[in-house]
């Protein structure tokens, strides 16, 4: 008899026979832990800066935009639009942002980055940068360019489900 939680040998190599998985070679596998990685060093990084993950997403848009809704911030730092409420209020109050209506549609809050915000960014940005570069030691320029557009036709094709 198996208890729960157990698996016999002839019940696992039955599975196994069933589908051909090995969750070492699972590209999402190693996409997941390289993100985990990824953000297991930049965590502690920019907490020497006072910013956490969402924050420190938030400022990179903001660096590249200038101005975002707050739906766009939320779409771009795969964020839910509730939790980015919140961050992008906490902000506000920490003086890295500014909150105002849209003029067209006042029911869209628009947010722009203050100089508080692009000088702790910019702090921050130096540590990542660091990570980043460590991350990809050993990869020419062209294998990162053939990364960033692999994982985009990624994105496109399960967007496109």
């Amino acid at each position: 008899m198996v208890k729960a939680g157990q698996v016999t040998k002839a019940a696992s190599e039955s599975n196994a026979a069933t589908y051909d998985f090995d969750f070492r070679n699972w590209h999402f596998y190693w996409l997941a832990r390289a993100d985990r990685s990824y953000l297991s060093n930049l965590e502690p990084a920019l907490q020497r800066h006072e910013l956490d993950i969402a924050a420190w997403r938030v400022l990179m848009i903001l660096h590249a935009r200038q101005l975002a809704s707050v739906s766009d911030l939320a779409d771009h730092s795969i964020t839910k639009l509730s939790t980015m409420t919140r961050i992008v209020q906490r902000m506000s109050k920490d003086g890295l942002v500014i909150c105002a209506p849209n003029e067209e549609d006042r029911r869209i809050t628009m947010v722009r980055i203050t100089e508080k915000g692009e000088l702790a960014g910019k702090a921050a940005w130096g540590e990542a940068s660091r990570i980043a570069n460590s991350a990809f030691e050993g990869f020419s320029p062209a294998e990162k360019r053939q990364l960033v557009s692999l994982l985009k036709r990624l994105d496109r094709n399960l967007a496109n489900r």
